[in-house]
């Protein structure tokens, strides 16, 4: 009888397959808008309130003859085009001097606004805002988990089971240990905890900030922190809007939460990145909440007042409607819990906290 086949690997390299190889879930032309809803997809308020922050660092640069906003992650280019239709009344003619960028590693979408620039990377020497909402948790990473005698071994999956079997592979060694050892530690721990093992998405948000002059990067994802990580780790998988198994077969998104203070560590904990580590140590680096964040750029979840109904009901339903999505994206218990991470680069000020 022949043996069973198996094709053993680890996530972070399946994950790097099924998601941006040829044919993997980020490369097909329907787009990830399908399968999960962002703040993005949930109300253009989001899209005005990135708006109201591009309005800000254009500001805290002087109006500069041009401004990038460079969106990475893309989609299929859903933020830049409600930005776009908002350019007309941005101030100071900045809706003229906008440069707007996609980041995406699928083709271009049909139909896409032609000003919008489509770019497998981020542009180098830009000024302006960069803006990856729910990008970090999408650079793939490896899974490790604790053996029977506590040892963190990294965690293997069946790429020909393609039902997501796995399996303890080799103890965890090298910067992948150095890593764990600071930010998730696992060592001596009890059997079957486990850790996403994050400097993958360090050094990839450490070369997005460096593509900027002059300008604020900001990253916005669900997120934890070293004194609360999740014991038994986070990755999942996303399909057709429900919670799957993950499969790196190609046919679901595959996600983890982000560890967001090794993330803003990391440009100054990388000699590579020591230039953009000095500039973006200046006013407003740091981590917030995404409710606190749309709170300061002026989302306001209020109900009208009643008596608007009186007299202007048409304005008073807008404004409920309005007040309802602003809920929705400032919920703490929802989208109002993503952690904002933003590295100002050369920005004389707070643009969040003028």
């Amino acid at each position: 009888m022949a043996s069973e086949k198996h094709e053993w690997s680890g996530w972070r390299t399946a994950a790097e397959r099924a998601l941006y190889g040829a044919g993997g879930f980020f490369r097909r032309p329907e787009g990830p808008a399908g399968h999960f809803r962002t703040s993005v997809h949930a109300s253009p308020l989001f899209a005005r309130a990135v708006a109201e922050l591009l309005c800000r660092v254009d500001e805290a640069l002087g109006r500069p003859a041009e401004v990038a906003l460079v969106d990475l992650g893309a989609g299929r280019g859903e933020l830049l085009t409600r930005v776009l239709a908002l350019a007309p009344g941005l101030p100071h003619g900045l809706g003229r001097r906008l440069r707007p960028y996609a980041v995406e590693r699928a083709e271009r979408p049909a139909g896409l606004d032609g000003r919008i620039g489509w770019l497998d990377a981020p542009p180098e020497g830009c000024a302006g805002l960069l803006f990856a909402n729910e990008w970090l948790d999408n650079v793939p990473v490896d899974v490790a988990e604790t053996d029977a005698d506590g040892v963190p071994r990294r965690v293997e999956v069946d790429l020909a089971s393609l039902d997501g079997t796995e399996r303890l592979g080799d103890p965890v060694d090298g910067e992948d240990a150095a890593w764990l050892d600071r930010w998730w530690p696992l060592a001596g721990a009890e059997p079957g905890l486990r850790a996403e093992i994050g400097h993958p998405r360090e050094a990839a948000w450490a070369r997005a900030v460096g593509s900027l002059r002059a300008g604020l990067a900001v990253a916005v994802d669900y997120a934890h922190e070293r004194a609360t990580r999740p014991p038994f780790g986070t990755l999942t998988g996303f399909r057709e809007g429900r919670e799957v198994r993950p499969v790196p077969d190609g046919s679901c998104d595959l996600t983890a939460h982000v560890a967001m203070d090794a993330c803003a560590a990391a440009l100054d904990a990388s000699a590579t990145a020591s230039a953009t580590a000095s500039a973006a140590a200046g006013p407003g680096a740091g981590l917030m909440t995404q409710r606190e964040a749309l709170r300061a750029l002026g989302l306001d979840a209020r109900r009208p007042p009643l008596a608007l109904a009186s007299t202007d009901p048409t304005a008073y339903v807008r404004a409920l409607s309005a007040a309802g999505e602003a809920a929705e994206l400032t919920d703490p218990a929802g989208l109002g819990a993503f952690t904002w991470l933003l590295h100002p680069v050369n920005l004389p000020h707070d643009v969040l906290r003028p």
